[in-house]
């Protein structure tokens, strides 16, 4: 054995070379296999090309003549597969971190205050941007409007993003860029709020605040690097070895692409195209292969079906309960949805198409089965959301190969709004984990950051315990949908890498399999559920080499 070294993981992990032989030592190993049965080891072979050589049990003996480059001592901690998150948004999640953070703000005051902090800050930006304010924190008894925004600025268009990613307030300067003024209508599946006189307030939600945002332009170059080094330091730190990036963009592609050419890529991307348009962009032809050591591909365009629940835009078998007159909308009709599924299909793309609503999904599901016929059932077409189907079609999720991309930490947040806009008698086919995975659907659970955390363990203790993180609704919302915590595992790691054609590469810890994997500060296979949003990374690598260690704060390059 060359150059051994026993001792803390930080000053063995710090000073390892990009390949290297490793041998970690001491660790609570737990990994699932195909079938969702845990595996216990306590030492893991990592070979000088990143890959997983072998896991030997507790008195399993070495080969004879093992040479290894280091040993790293676990201490004891708690050691299991990266997690993969099933939908995230990349790019966002680091231009939220850089932009004006309003989820603190409690008062309407504070939140102008930081509005023109940010405008003091980036003062190159055309548009000032910022997310995370909630109209109940900001005590008002009203929803903010452009004039209160008015207070903060006025020489500069200002988007802000609510705390649950389903509405815009803007100042007037952005409505009159927008040119949305009493004479526009709302858009399919959008609503312009507007004062007693049918003036726009500032207010936007579900499809109209896409009238805002194409007007906003890219970030500058240089911001746009910055946001994403600082996603990919996030989602690091939060224990993610691979994201699945819903809506990559050109421009995002084009610099997931520098990033992998400088080896910067901590992180694994799953990148889906949004839509058919910035697809042609990327892909025109067909997907491209697995790119930097099986770190970027893009293989996957998105679609939009429906709206939100919370914005009254998911399309509803009935009508909403708090709004008779309403079903919400579909965006796309039959036949342009079958047409944009099978130009995917035939060009060899995963078509992932995000649907809230039962009538999204039952238009889906109508699709699929008639598309299968043409395209077989194993093209693992993926539903994103899935909030509310009708019990009904719940066995037909699980026909045809279907990926189903859900938000567990999201539902449960969303919990009264869905009583609200459905009523007690219509639940059933709610968030309905337990039932899914009864049918034998295939489940991938993600985050969609930045409109939530991308902590993983927040998902995880959601969907374990149906509460959120104070315990509420006592009893756990519809707790008989509840998983265990190796099923919600599952679904973070093997499900997700199935998800996305990975599961030869990642998902488990697995001889040939990248080694991918996070320490813990505690056990979570046997720690209470109400503390498992509790749990913490310590540590976190990708390929056999550390890209996040809380210890150092490290930034680590890729190999």
């Amino acid at each position: 054995m060359r150059a051994l070294i026993v001792g803390g993981i930080c000053a063995a992990l710090f000073v390892m070379p990009a390949a290297a032989r490793i041998l970690v030592v001491n660790a609570n190993g737990y990994t699932l296999n195909a079938k969702g049965e845990v595996k216990r080891f306590d030492r893991l072979q990592i070979g000088d090309d990143g890959r997983i050589e072998a896991t030997y049990e507790r008195g399993d003996k070495l080969p004879k003549g093992l040479k290894l480059d280091k040993q790293i001592e676990a201490g004891g901690k708690t050691l299991i597969p990266g997690l993969i998150d099933s939908h995230a948004n990349i790019m966002a999640i680091g231009l939220n971190a850089l932009n004006a953070d309003l989820s603190s703000a409690g008062t309407l005051e504070a939140a102008l205050d930081k509005v023109r902090a940010e405008a003091v800050r980036d003062k190159h930006s055309a548009w000032i941007e910022g997310a995370g304010w909630n109209p109940l924190r900001l005590g008002l008894g009203r929803l903010p409007t452009a004039a209160d925004l008015d207070r903060a600025i006025t020489d500069r268009p200002v988007a802000l993003t609510r705390s649950d990613g389903e509405a815009l307030w803007v100042n007037s300067r952005a409505l009159a860029i927008a040119g949305i003024n009493r004479g526009v209508s709302d858009p399919a599946g959008g609503h312009i709020e507007r004062d007693g006189t049918g003036q726009p307030t500032g207010l936007l939600t579900g499809t109209a605040m896409d009238l805002i945002r194409r007007h906003v332009p890219p970030p500058h170059p240089r911001k746009a690097e910055a946001a994403l080094a600082r996603a990919l330091s996030i989602l690091a730190s939060a224990g993610i070895t691979m994201a699945h990036d819903d809506g990559t963009s050109p421009e995002a592609w084009t610099l997931y692409r520098r990033f992998g050419d400088e080896r910067r890529l901590t992180i694994r991307i799953y990148a889906m195209a949004d839509g058919p348009q910035a697809l042609a962009s990327i892909a025109p032809v067909k997907p491209t292969p697995w790119l930097y050591d099986d770190r970027l591909v893009m293989r996957a365009v998105t679609f939009t079906s429906d709206g939100a629940l919370g914005t009254r835009g998911a399309w509803l078998l009935q009508p909403y309960s708090d709004a008779p007159a309403s079903r919400g909308v579909g965006l796309i009709d039959d036949t342009r949805l079958r047409n944009l599924l099978s130009r995917a299909l035939m060009d060899g793309f995963q078509p992932v198409v995000r649907a809230v609503g039962d009538g999204a999904n039952r238009q889906l599901l109508d699709a699929y089965q008639e598309l299968a016929a043409t395209y077989g059932t194993e093209r693992r077409w993926r539903i994103e959301h899935v909030q509310v189907v009708d019990p009904t079609d719940l066995p037909r999720l699980a026909d045809y190969g279907i990926h189903l991309s859900m938000q567990p930490a999201d539902a449960i947040a969303d919990s009264a709004v869905a009583l609200q806009r459905l009523g007690e008698g219509r639940l059933a086919g709610v968030d309905a984990w337990n039932s899914l995975l009864r049918a034998d659907a295939r489940l991938s659970f993600g985050s969609g950051a930045p409109v939530a955390s991308p902590d993983p363990f927040f998902g995880i203790h959601a969907a374990v315990t149906r509460q959120d993180r104070t315990d509420q609704p006592v009893g756990g919302w519809r707790p008989e949908e509840a998983l265990s915590f190796p099923q919600a595992l599952a679904a973070y790691t093997t499900g997700a890498a199935r998800a996305a054609f990975a599961e030869d590469k990642v998902g488990t810890l697995e001889k040939g399999k990248w080694a991918d994997f996070i320490l813990l500060d505690r056990d979570p296979f046997t720690v209470p559920a109400p503390e498992l949003w509790r749990v913490k990374v310590l540590t976190t690598f990708v390929g056999g080499q550390v890209v996040f260690s809380e210890s150092r704060s490290a930034r680590a390059s890729a190999p």
